[in-house]
């Protein structure tokens, strides 16, 4: 039967020992390191001993002294092969990609129920990872394509071209002012509602006044 050693920094009492309660009742895990800081459990961690290492870290963000982020280099220096699990309760951007790419392989959040993350680390001890569902969301939203802004859709001229129409003028005094003729205005225009896929010069000038382009 497999048998995964748990390391547990957590400065919260309630939550360190329901952790440590729920985990460590499964026959198939063994809770070797509990701290309440980075300090303390690089201290209780002997580099030398490899095999006597933990092979996950459920490591919390706010702690006192280190913080969850600044400790992922350090402990990784002394615990290089074990998995590193970010169990905190921010979930800001920000954070979740420092700690990500530090060398988390796993951020999970404490609304989490604890068989959920039980299940969590089984799953990463089997060499997979795993994300709250909020948090991949997040990290699903950040590679995923961004929609062009209006500003890269439309060229300088063609802004221009949309401020004059906002302003109430007519192409013809639009070309007057751009010093073009009425008909480059008209091309223009056409490329404008292509590009913003409308069909009036009235959604044009609506979707400038909504601040949309």
């Amino acid at each position: 039967m497999e048998l995964i050693r748990i390391a547990l920094i957590e400065d919260d009492p309630v939550i360190r020992e329901s952790l440590v309660t729920y985990l460590g009742a499964h026959p198939a895990i063994e809770i070797s390191t509990v701290a309440d800081r980075v300090e303390q459990f690089l201290e209780q961690v002997q580099p030398a001993s490899r095999s006597l290492q933990p092979d996950l870290l459920l490591l919390d963000i706010g702690l006192p002294g280190m913080t969850g982020l600044e400790g992922i280099r350090h402990i990784r220096q002394k615990c290089p092969d074990m998995d590193i699990v970010m169990l905190t309760t921010f979930e800001d951007d920000d954070k979740i990609f420092k700690a990500l790419c530090s060398g988390a392989c796993s951020y999970i959040t404490k609304r989490t129920p604890l068989n959920t993350i039980q299940e969590a680390v089984f799953t990463i001890h089997r060499g997979g990872s795993y994300m709250s569902p909020s948090i991949a969301r997040k990290v699903v939203q950040h590679f995923m394509p961004k929609a062009p802004k209006a500003d890269d859709i439309l060229s300088p001229r063609q802004q221009q071209i949309v401020q004059g129409l906002v302003d109430g003028l007519s192409y013809k005094m639009i070309a007057d002012k751009l010093s073009i003729s009425i008909d480059t205005v008209r091309d223009h225009i056409k490329h404008i509602y292509r590009a913003l896929e409308v069909n009036s010069k009235a959604e044009v000038i609506r979707l400038s006044l909504e601040k949309k382009i």
